[in-house]
């Protein structure tokens, strides 16, 4: 798999990176008022910067990535802080990867792009009035070496999920790095209907 590096890649940037923790994405602080209370799926979690930023507000969060050496520092940094979190290392380029995940409340996937199938099935694991957030590079970004075109987010990614979900708030910014998008979703209740 290769997403604005492969896996040694990260394995090496998470290995050398200091004690120092980062701060969280600022749309995630933005748009936390809309989480459902609860537990917390952070995809491609990285070190965690949005993992210990939820953990701190009391979610229940489980972090995936596919470098070790990213979780390894995320277990490091919760548990000096006394934060309970769990980690799974997979590769979120197999498709069948979250077949087996499990149920969370929210979601999180920021700077990373799921592919089209994988998001479709997405609602299958989020609970009823669950919020989904996507953050990253969008559709706009001028590709360089390390953000091809296939890791932009593009608005048809989600046209699978507008039978199960609303859009609840969609955003644009752009800044010396790059052209972002959020989206907010949330799963519709049982029987209910929306669409993006």
């Amino acid at each position: 798999m290769e997403y604005m590096g492969n896996q040694k890649y990260w394995d090496d940037k998470f290995a050398k990176r200091g004690d120092q923790r980062l701060h969280p994405e600022k749309s995630l602080v933005d748009h936390l008022p809309y989480f459902k209370k609860g537990s917390v799926l952070d995809l491609a979690c990285g070190d965690g910067r949005n993992t210990l930023f939820l953990l701190e507000h009391h979610f229940n969060v489980t972090g995936v990535d596919f470098s070790r050496e990213a979780l390894n520092r995320l277990e490091k940094l919760a548990h000096a802080n006394n934060y309970p979190v769990h980690t799974q290392q997979i590769d979120l380029g197999d498709p069948d990867s979250l077949k087996d995940i499990g149920v969370f409340d929210n979601i999180v996937i920021n700077h990373f792009r799921l592919n089209k199938a994988q998001l479709a099935a997405i609602d299958d694991h989020l609970s009823a009035g669950g919020i989904l957030f996507v953050c990253g590079f969008g559709h706009k970004h001028k590709e360089e070496d390390s953000v091809r075109q296939e890791d932009l987010i593009q608005p048809t990614d989600f046209d699978g999920l507008q039978k199960s979900m609303t859009l609840l708030n969609y955003t644009e910014t752009e800044d010396e790095n790059g052209f972002f998008v959020t989206y907010l979703f949330q799963k519709n209740e049982a029987g209910g209907s929306g669409g993006a």
